[in-house]
């Protein structure tokens, strides 16, 4: 064996049974490809952290809709059969 050889190795016997891992190297349709990408695609970080920061933003806006929605009840102050204030909801009379 020459040195050219020995770097060589296993590359013919190796190349012709080498799969990669996962579904990148199964046999499938552009169909499922295609509907699929996801399997396919490597992932892109910079993608993932903005789709995050944009969830993450999301989620905030609504619970901060929430919040406003929660403290624009028209609340009043009542007093009870027994001279205590406490503050109330306005309801209207079909609740």
């Amino acid at each position: 064996m020459t040195d050219k050889d020995v770097g060589k190795g296993k590359d013919s016997a190796g190349e012709k049974g080498y799969r990669t891992p996962g579904l990148r190297g199964a046999q499938t349709t552009t169909l499922f490809r295609a509907v699929n990408p996801e399997l396919f695609i490597k992932p892109n970080k910079p993608v993932m952290a903005f789709g995050l920061v944009t969830i993450t933003l999301c989620v905030g806006y609504l619970g901060y809709m929430h919040a406003m929605k929660e403290n624009d009840q028209q609340l009043y102050e009542a007093i009870n059969s027994e001279g205590e204030r406490y503050m109330r909801r306005k309801t209207s009379k079909w609740d």
